[in-house]
Parts: structure tokens; sequence; C-alpha cells
């Protein structure tokens, strides 16, 4: 297993990016993967109907968390339309185990993806952090966060 994950990954989960409790946030969710005990939140700061910033922390394995790296720089900018669309097209090349996402997406997520397709039970390892960010997104903004 330590073959596949590529340095990509690593530099992900050693060096994570975004992962702190945001101070500022209007809003956040939680997920978790009761087959292997990860445990997600992801902080959001809405910006006139835009993600300003995400964040993440979490007691997760190294697949999770380099892919909340990963997806929490990605949304930055992003309508809450535009996040739920990436979080489908993630979503559908975890699931068909294809190996890209397109030239638009960062090119990082090739690397969860060929985690995905070598050991497909890490699936719920890939998506847990969107789930989160989903729920984020649909809960009403949290006025006393920040």
């Amino acid at each position: 297993m330590s073959s596949l994950y590529d340095d990509i990954l690593l530099e992900h989960i050693r060096n994570a990016r975004n992962y702190h409790v945001m101070e500022g946030r209007n809003q956040q969710g939680s997920a978790d993967n009761p087959l292997c005990g990860d445990t997600f939140t992801v902080y959001v700061r809405m910006d006139h109907g835009v993600v300003g910033e995400a964040s993440f922390q979490c007691e997760c394995c190294g697949i999770s968390m380099a892919s909340a790296s990963i997806m929490t720089d990605w949304v930055r900018g992003k309508s809450v339309d535009e996040v739920l669309a990436l979080k489908k097209r993630f979503l559908a090349a975890v699931k068909s185990r294809a190996e890209s996402l397109g030239p638009d997406a960062p090119p990082d997520h090739e690397a969860v993806l060929r985690i995905v397709k070598a050991t497909p039970s890490r699936e719920g390892c890939a998506v847990i952090a969107w789930t989160a960010l989903e729920t984020a997104l649909r809960n009403v903004p949290d006025d006393a966060a920040g």
C-alpha cells in the first residue's frame, strides 16, 4: 500500500492545507464514516453566496486528510451551486474509478482517484470531507460563530 501513496498525497498528508478551526466562519458541517471511524468537521466562511474560505478538522486517515486538503483549496471562490456540482463530479469519478476529473480540476485529485481505483474500500475516505462540506453549505449561517 505504501507504494500507492505518491509524493502528492504524502505532501497533503504531512502538510495539509487549511487544517484548522476557522475563526470568522459562518457555516460548518460534520460527517463521519462508521466503517473506519473517520470524523470530520468542515468550516466555511461565505461571502455574498461564495465560499470565501474553507477549512477542516478531523480524526482521519491519510486519504481523508489529503482529499480534504485538496478540496478546501479547490472550492474557494466558488458559489454553493458550483461547489455542489464539483462534489457531484468528484463522487461520480470516485464511483466509476475514473483516473481524472478533467483539465479544469486540480491535478492533485488524480492521486486520490488512483488510491480509490487500487483500493475501492477507500471510497468513503475519499468523499467524507465532501459530505461534511455539503452539510456546511446547507446549514443556516451561524452568526454567532464569527
